[in-house]
């Protein structure tokens, strides 16, 4: 496992985002290496273009309304789905995509 700024591993990252309990982006999203992914959202590719900031990235993981308020992207932080923690591991998985 490759450890990252935020203490976690990428695979950490991405265990969050694929667990259905979780981040369940596979929803709504494809992702490289993702079963049964949805076509809701985009899919989640380029991040780092599509993000320049990682912070960007975070807003839109911790409450999606605040770009778009008519998303049907949960807030996964205002509503307390992922803890802060869990959120930076699933932002670092993400933005490495």
């Amino acid at each position: 496992m490759t450890s990252h700024a935020y203490g976690g591993s990428l695979s950490d990252g991405k265990q969050l985002a694929f667990e259905r309990s979780k981040g369940n982006c596979l929803a709504c999203h494809a992702i490289a290496d993702g079963e049964m992914a949805g076509n809701i959202g985009p899919p989640l590719i380029n991040m780092k273009q599509r993000f320049p900031e990682r912070s960007e990235l975070k807003q839109q993981i911790w409450d999606a309304t605040i770009a778009n308020p008519k998303t049907s992207m949960p807030p996964f932080g205002r509503n307390k789905i992922l803890s802060k923690d869990e959120i930076e591991l699933v932002v670092e998985y993400i933005w490495s995509l």
